[in-house]
């Protein structure tokens, strides 16, 4: 269903393939950036960036699960991270690396911005997941 590419002319990516094939006909699924808010709308982590990505997988998770879908099944991810220091943007790709999200490897962009939508908000994953088919026993 999914096809993970590394193009052999290319540097090899660390934990992440250059593209992600999908047949046509398959269910996608489109996810809004997951946040690193809690249930209650309230900003999880001030000023501590993989606590608010762990926040943001959890998150990512949930939205995934409520289409019917998971991490394993994650294509593409824009990982955005409010700094300009490379550390700082690893220390978050590594919560991404043991979440199981780079598993696929999917393809990712690890970004360094200026401000996300939230005050205080440090992390922000958009994610594109195929939905798989259900079985008539439902897995």
């Amino acid at each position: 269903m999914i096809r993970r590419v590394t193009a052999p002319a290319l540097f090899p990516p660390p934990t992440y393939s250059h593209a992600s094939v999908v047949e046509a006909g398959t269910k996608l699924a489109f996810l809004a950036g997951a946040v690193p808010l809690d249930e209650h709308g309230e900003l999880v982590g001030p000023g501590d960036p993989v606590r608010q990505a762990e926040q943001v997988i959890a998150n990512l998770r949930e939205q995934l699960r409520v289409v019917g879908s998971g991490l394993e099944h994650v294509l593409s991810t824009d990982v955005y991270v409010v700094s300009s220091e490379p550390s700082v943007l690893s220390a978050v790709w590594e919560v991404v690396e043991s979440s199981g999200l780079s598993t696929g490897p999917h393809s990712s962009t690890l970004l360094g911005v200026a401000c996300l939508g939230y005050t205080g908000q440090l992390v922000e994953i958009t994610a594109t997941a195929v939905v798989p088919e259900r079985t008539e026993d439902g897995r």
